[in-house]
């Protein structure tokens, strides 16, 4: 509930060790005494950095052993935050990938009865419902499959850049099917893959009225036929199924893997979940609505910006070609600290994508949204300088970032939690660490220890190294 704490005591009942391979030379939290790391993280969530789920804030069963920033068992989450949706996942440094895979994930959602009354949207257990879509692959006993062969095994010898799995999983179960009154409901979609992105649609007609993006609703509905969500992004959309003209829908999927030059998609993973449409007028009577207008937020884009920042995304491969590690601004995740930001204020970010893949960059505790993303002229030529230099400015970014821009889709203007980095691109965020509702500061100190990241939602690119410290300062 908005406004109100919750206190959270998380425990770990995980086994001596890993169902799944994990590589030790990649940074890993790797226990003496065995068990397995585990840290929660609320994705999305504005709390204490003592609450937030630090990579370094690892525990094994009975706190048996602890990380190095790890200082408490019960996390406190204020939900000062405007109402919205969340998740909580695993965060442990080196094993997000893993664990994530083994099940460590589940919605949160911050909730404002007197605004969900006024909004008149599907509400209920029945109407109102949480759909999380993550990819999975299968031994033939049922149980999980992940490759242990890594794809330059002499330097890593597990890790692979990016997990795709055969099989589309949504809450648990794979290819469901949702048996639905001709009404409408209202669906939290939640991408909680490792790296797959889903561009969803439904067929025999039927389209999306979205009303939020990640953690925020947007100012007034957007009806859309297609919603493309990177890995951790969250979609929350109204259906009307009375508008269907058959008696069934299939939600789809036909984003390339990896995104957005990969693989096309195949039998198996282009289809998600079928919706069965019963017939018949439907009771009780649907009285919800999708309202004009929603919700709007008190803080303006980049009015009041007191600092730019240069981001720049590096992947670094092997003399075969193949993908090694992947850096921030040429640096690791236990590098000393280079984003500082002031609390309180506005942060333009210039995050410059010269890897061949989209990555959905996350930034704990702040909201920030896309303002524009410009093609880089001369790719090769300012790649070349940047791997010398390591520096936007001295290689003349300005000079570069004049290509064609792309339109940043309706849906996804508001305050969110992640934002696509279009690769070849120069894409301006505007990052606030206050509280966007009612453009406050945030009621904690949150300039403590352990601090803050910001870093890829691909897992296994979080995990090689994409990944840096964020520490808040007065």
């Amino acid at each position: 509930m908005k406004g109100t704490p919750t206190f959270v005591t998380w425990e770990n009942h995980l086994p001596q060790s890993h169902i799944l391979p994990w590589d030790p030379t990649i940074s890993t939290a790797i226990p003496k005494n065995g068990g397995v790391p585990a840290v929660v993280h609320l994705h999305g969530g504005i709390h204490p950095p003592q609450s937030d789920g630090s990579a370094l804030a690892w525990f094994t069963a009975d706190y048996r052993e602890t990380g190095p920033a790890w200082s408490q068992r019960t996390y406190l989450y204020p939900n000062v935050q405007h109402a919205g949706n969340l998740w909580y996942h695993d965060h442990a440094l080196g094993l997000t990938r893993v664990n994530l895979l083994a099940g460590l994930i589940a919605p949160y959602v911050i909730r404002d009865p007197a605004l969900e009354a006024k909004l008149n949207l599907p509400a209920g257990p029945e109407f109102d419902r949480h759909l999380m879509v993550f990819d999975r692959s299968f031994y033939t006993d049922g149980s999980l499959y992940m490759n242990y062969t890594g794809n330059n095994p002499t330097i890593h010898p597990q890790w692979q850049p990016e997990y795709f799995g055969d099989a589309i999983i949504v809450n648990g179960k794979a290819w469901p099917y949702l048996q639905v009154k001709r009404r409408k409901y209202r669906f939290r979609i939640i991408n909680a893959s490792n790296a797959r992105y889903v561009r969803f649609s439904l067929t025999n007609g039927l389209t999306f009225s979205q009303v939020g993006s990640d953690a925020s609703y947007l100012s007034s509905p957007v009806t859309t036929s297609t919603i493309l969500l990177a890995p951790s992004e969250i979609a929350d959309v109204v259906i009307d199924f009375s508008l269907a003209t058959a008696g069934e829908s299939v939600l789809t999927n036909d984003a390339p893997y990896p995104y957005p030059t990969g693989n096309q998609v195949d039998s198996l993973n282009s289809k998600i979940m079928k919706f069965i449409i019963l017939p018949g007028v439907p009771t009780p009577p649907d009285n919800s609505k999708v309202p004009p207008s929603i919700k709007t937020y008190n803080s303006t884009l980049a009015a009041g910006a007191t600092t730019t920042r240069y981001i720049v995304l590096y992947e670094y491969q092997s003399a075969a070609g193949t993908p090694t590690h992947l850096y921030i601004n040429g640096k690791r995740f236990q590098d000393p600290v280079t984003e500082t930001p002031k609390v309180g204020t506005t942060e333009v970010w210039e995050v410059i994508n010269l890897t061949g893949d989209n990555h959905p960059l996350h930034i704990h505790l702040a909201e920030f949204q896309a303002i524009k993303a410009q093609q880089l002229v001369d790719l090769a030529g300012f790649t070349a300088c940047m791997t010398s230099k390591n520096d936007a400015i001295a290689c003349n970014v300005t000079a570069h970032a004049i290509g064609p821009t792309l339109t940043i889709p309706e849906y996804e203007k508001t305050w969110k939690n992640v934002v696509k980095m279009e690769p070849g691109y120069q894409t301006t965020i505007v990052v606030k660490f206050n509280i966007v509702e009612d453009d406050e500061p945030y009621p904690f100190d949150v300039t403590a220890e352990p601090g803050y990241v910001y870093h890829c939602h691909i897992l296994d690119h979080e995990d090689n190294e994409m990944i840096r410290p964020l520490k808040l300062v007065h």
